[in-house]
Formats: C-alpha cells, sequence, structure tokens
C-alpha cells in the first residue's frame, strides 16, 4: 500500500486505484524525486497541477509537504473517486481544501484554463501508451500557465524517448530509476543558468 511520506499527514496510508487502469509512482521514486524537488526549494506554497492524477498521490504529496494549492486532474471514474478519498484525507489533516479533484480529460481541463492561470510544480504521468505527438501537444497547452520559476516533470518508461518540448519549455535534468525515467523542464528563459542553480541547490543539499 502506497502512503504519504513526509509532512503533515506523513505516513498516512493512501487509497489506490483498483486493478491495473493506473500505473503507480512507487513509494522509492516518489521518495527520490521528492528528496530532489526539496533540494530545488519549489514545495512550500506552490501551486501544484497533477495531470493524469491516477491516485492522486504525487499532488497530495505536495499537499502534506506544504503546497499551498494542488489540482487533481484524472478522467476515469474510478480513479477519480480515488483522489477524492486522497484529497479529502490530507484536507482533513490540514484543516483547510489543499487539494482540488477534476474529473476531466487533461486536454479539455487545459484548454479551459483561465489564461491568468500559473501554477509552480506540475506532474504529467501520462499512460505508456499516449503517443510522444500527443504528449507534447499537452506539453504545449501547459506552456503558457506555467509561473516564471516553475518545474515540470515528466514520468516515462524508461524505454521512452524524450519528450518533445514545446516552444516556452525546455529540459534541465533527467534520471532514470529501474524502469522509470524522469524528465525536469522549465520555462525556456536562460536554461544553461538554470541547470547551474538548480544543480548547485541540490549538490549543497546533498552534502548537509
Amino acid at each position: 500500500m502506497s502512503r504519504i511520506i513526509a509532512g503533515a499527514a506523513g505516513g498516512s496510508p493512501l487509497a489506490n486505484v483498483p486493478g491495473n487502469l493506473t500505473r503507480p509512482t512507487t513509494d522509492r521514486v516518489k521518495e527520490a524525486l521528492f528528496s530532489r524537488l526539496d533540494a530545488f526549494n519549489i514545495i512550500a506554497g506552490a501551486r501544484v497541477l497533477d495531470l493524469y492524477a491516477g491516485s492522486g498521490s504525487l499532488g497530495v504529496e505536495s499537499g502534506s509537504r506544504g503546497a499551498d494549492s494542488v489540482d487533481l486532474v484524472e478522467f476515469d471514474a474510478k480513479a477519480s473517486a480515488v483522489c477524492q478519498r486522497n484529497a479529502d484525507l490530507l484536507n482533513t489533516v490540514t484543516g483547510r481544501k489543499v487539494v482540488s479533484v477534476h474529473r476531466s480529460k487533461v486536454e479539455s481541463f487545459l484548454d479551459r484554463t483561465e489564461d491568468a492561470a500559473r501554477w509552480d510544480l506540475v506532474f504529467l504521468d501520462p499512460p505508456y501508451p499516449l503517443d510522444e505527438p500527443a504528449l507534447g501537444a499537452v506539453l504545449a497547452k501547459l506552456a503558457p500557465h506555467l509561473s516564471e520559476a516553475a518545474v515540470v516533470v515528466v514520468e516515462r518508461s524508461s524505454r521512452s524517448p524524450e519528450p518533445g518540448w514545446p516552444e516556452g519549455m525546455e529540459r534541465f535534468a533527467e534520471k532514470k530509476y529501474g524502469e522509470t525515467r524522469l524528465w525536469f523542464a522549465e520555462p525556456g528563459v536562460e536554461a544553461a543558468a538554470g541547470v547551474d542553480a538548480l544543480d548547485g541547490v541540490e549538490a549543497a543539499a546533498e552534502e548537509d
């Protein structure tokens, strides 16, 4: 059973989507991911978007660790219901509505999002059958809704090619964990400087 690893609801068990409809992020990968994000100092106070949310594990973990707001987007009815259960758990622990669930296709959600909406941290764990052109189209819809210092995390099979980053978004890091590969991207401004700054923060955190 997966769990919330740290923060206000740390140790709490999460509801899982029954069957093999979704591909949950393992606790090992989740722990490594959030260790990296903590090094970036991006979670506290962040506006978080979890696309193809599945059980909502990544978004709910962000809320437990101090994100200001979390939007979970999931179209499947069973998975959306599980998202709501996990959101209710976190919202009860924090005493306020941190996590909101949107039962919607990702493309439709982004199409109807107001132009002024901006997120600081975005997770995308699309189903592996989603091909690269379709993923690229979603990233293109997402790009205008990123804050200036946003981080986008795309989770794919380690055998999948690098996502096609749209104009306005650039990859700055990637990491392989067994059969999973995480791609990290940011708004496309001075990407090289962003790599140096984030790697420096991460290296300092590892030395502590």
